[in-house]
């Protein structure tokens, strides 16, 4: 397809996910989303070991089209808007958000610059973020008197509170790297002159590990939040009996006793 919403590339077992359509600052259109979600089925190969998602130019992802929430609403009334609104954000809950948690390996999000609205839900969904540091975050859906969707009711008050959740909701004001980064919304701030080549350094070191135990540790991680702690224990215990059986454990174990550097394959 000759200039595709979302491009995927395949190096060294990591799969490189970028939002193209920066002439919006990579504002999730209907057919984006479809994209989206045919790229992340893709990464589901044994071959890939780690995806990146980044966007196209200067910007992540602005979040979804507001452009044509206007057009909906001109053209269908409160009724029309309501039907769209309701297909894209199921379309972007089923087709990205579950899939990205669900996916069994990591997702590291490379926000190169705004993240707002969807855009916003989108990297807190992703399993690592990697922030250049012009990045700029923003829930955005009070600016336009819009409730929080795309998981981040879920997944941000988990990551910094609800407190300051709230905060960021009603304040709908652009968080900048540095502070997004305090709050715990990022792992690290990377200078953006260099901010690709360093995050696609860092996903491909990830995508060269044990992804085996990411994929089980990301499991546990998930269903902690829904666990108690024996439960909890019961799961960690299962976890670790089964991995033993990977090429990936075996191989860590006699690299340790070695002393030596693993060679991981993901087996």
């Amino acid at each position: 397809m000759d200039n595709p919403l979302i491009s995927l590339t395949k190096d060294d077992g990591l799969a490189i996910i970028r939002l193209n359509r920066p002439e919006t600052r990579n504002a999730l259109s209907d057919m984006m989303v479809k994209e989206f979600g045919a790229a992340l089925r893709t990464c589901e190969s044994q071959q890939i070991r780690a995806v990146y998602i980044t966007g196209a130019g200067s910007a992540f992802c602005s979040g979804a089209d507001v452009k044509s929430f206007a057009e909906h609403l001109e053209q269908g009334g409160p009724e029309g808007i309501a039907a769209h609104i309701q297909s894209l954000a199921t379309q972007l809950h089923q087709e990205v958000i579950l899939q990205i948690r669900s996916l069994g390996k990591p997702v590291i999000a490379a926000v190169n610059g705004v993240a707002a609205g969807a855009g916003f839900s989108l990297a807190l969904a992703c399993d690592l973020r990697l922030a250049s540091n012009n990045a700029r975050f923003l829930m955005a859906y009070a600016n336009i008197g819009a409730t929080a969707d795309g998981g981040s009711s879920y997944l941000l008050p988990r990551l910094i509170g609800i407190g300051k959740a709230m905060e960021l909701y009603t304040a709908s004001q652009p968080v900048g790297a540095q502070y997004a980064k305090e709050l715990g919304l990022v792992e690290q701030v990377i200078p953006s002159e260099n901010f690709e080549r360093h995050s696609l350094e860092i996903a491909t070191r990830i995508a060269k590990g044990p992804t085996l135990a990411y994929a089980k540790v990301k499991q546990l991680f998930n269903n902690s939040w829904n666990n108690d702690l024996e439960s909890q224990l019961n799961e960690e215990t299962v976890a670790m009996t089964e991995i033993t059986a990977s090429r990936d454990f075996q191989e860590g174990v006699k690299a340790f006793t070695q002393k030596r550097i693993p060679w991981f394959e993901g087996l």
